[in-house]
């Protein structure tokens, strides 16, 4: 019988290592398939998807900015990742981000708010040799003190621009509001009181509108309000916008691609915000702002519960879907006659697929209009680098460049451009 036994864990055992080995082996193509899943290791690198129309100037502009048409390449182990594009942009901004100095101008509104943006010289001169302004403005609850603003504010001051930044109405920490209002999703009375302001101090200056996510909504709606706004604006160039919060609205509450997570983080820092300024806001006489509301702040969970409590008062409007409408650019942007440059992430996890169908519809109508859409870049990411490391300056920065000099010397030389 202990022969037997014997007989048997000598037949057994040796199989026993193997199949461990198996085991070790599946467990590691299982973590290697979700790795190269999850990274799009498989995914190409591209150039941008053009859309527009075959114009002389649309030519010009492709022959001339050729960012736009060859491939972009971001870093290889994990810049095809759309959520760590996003990831980084919003933990890091940029890596080695300079620190241009500006001078601060405070402008008094009507209502008694007080408007704020930085002004940055130009360190050199302009290909053109031009006077020329870039009136920037930034994603939400962003100002000109964060990394990716003054990275390219930084690089278009080495390239012969002026730079404005607008400071959104309360994002700036250490500046106080003076009236119960702050900035909402497209309300433009900031920024307009900033490209006035220009335009009135520095006559001999033509403009370049430069908006990035809700910044572009902004920069859009303003331009297409009026048209006395495009006076002297050569064109104007929006990044990773949403075009229509009533359409972004329903997306964002779902869980594709973690949409309702970046929901939730969003939320979470415009309640550290309004809080922020909780004296100014709902102290004071004049605010439209009750206990209840405040109530309601607290128990948020997504930018929708805020905006419907909170943002959509500050203007007045009735309802969540009248301050969405009223405040997209998506009903105003068919009103800008200056070239205009839109340009998303197919792999952005805070811009739906479906509101792209916006900006493509848009450039096959419209001579003036092009829209680049990339295949990588995430939401304000488009981080670049070999493998690992990106590079300090991004895509997006150089593209928003090229495409200005571009569109400066098309109008300094327009006939031998032709």
């Amino acid at each position: 019988m202990s022969a037997q036994v014997e007989s048997d864990v000598r037949t057994i055992s040796p199989e026993m290592p193997a199949m461990f080995d198996g085991m070790k082996l599946a467990a590691v193509a299982a973590v290697l398939y979700v790795i190269v899943r999850s990274l799009n290791l498989k995914s190409p690198t591209v150039a941008p998807d053009i859309t527009c129309q075959d114009t002389p100037l649309n030519r010009y502009l492709l022959k001339s900015c050729p960012v736009l048409t060859k491939e972009y390449i971001p870093p290889l182990l994990w810049g095809k990742s759309g959520h760590l594009q996003t990831a980084l942009y919003g933990k890091m901004g940029r890596v080695k981000s300079p620190s241009p100095r500006g001078i601060r101008k405070y402008l008094p509104m009507q209502d008694g708010a007080t408007a704020t943006f930085d002004l940055f010289e130009s360190q050199g001169v302009h290909n053109t040799r031009d006077d020329i302004t870039m009136v920037i403005c930034p994603g939400i609850g962003n100002h000109s003190e964060k990394h990716y603003i003054r990275t390219f504010v930084d690089y278009s001051q080495k390239q012969g621009y002026r730079c404005a930044v607008l400071n959104h109405l309360g994002a700036l920490p250490n500046i106080e509001l003076t009236s119960p209002r702050m900035f909402t999703y497209g309300c433009t009375w900031e920024f307009s009181a900033m490209v006035s302001y220009i335009k009135r101090t520095l006559p001999q200056t033509h403009l370049i509108v430069v908006g990035f996510s809700l910044g572009g909504n902004i920069a859009c709606k303003f331009l297409g309000e009026n048209p006395t706004n495009q006076e002297r604006v050569l064109c104007c160039v929006s990044v990773c916008q949403g075009y229509s919060a009533l359409r972004a609205q329903k997306t964002f509450l779902q869980w594709d691609q973690c949409r309702r997570l970046y929901n939730f983080l969003m939320a979470d820092n415009m309640k550290k915000i309004i809080l922020s300024h909780r004296g100014s806001l709902f102290g004071m006489s004049s605010s439209k702002m009750e206990s209840a509301d405040l109530s309601h702040l607290y128990t948020a969970t997504s930018l929708m519960q805020i905006d419907d409590n909170i943002m959509r008062k500050f203007h007045g409007h009735n309802s969540l879907k009248e301050y969405y409408e009223k405040e997209s650019c998506v009903h105003y942007i068919h009103n800008i006659n200056v070239p205009l440059l839109l340009v998303n992430s197919s792999d952005d996890p805070l811009v739906h697929q479906s509101l792209l169908t916006i900006p493509r519809t848009l450039a096959e109508k419209k001579p003036n209009v092009m829209f680049a859409l990339t295949l990588h870049g995430g939401h304000l990411g488009f981080f670049e680098g070999a493998v690992l490391f990106p590079q300090p300056l991004s895509w997006m920065d150089k593209v928003i460049v090229s495409y200005a000099n571009a569109i400066c010397q098309w109008e300094k030389h327009k006939p031998q451009c032709l």
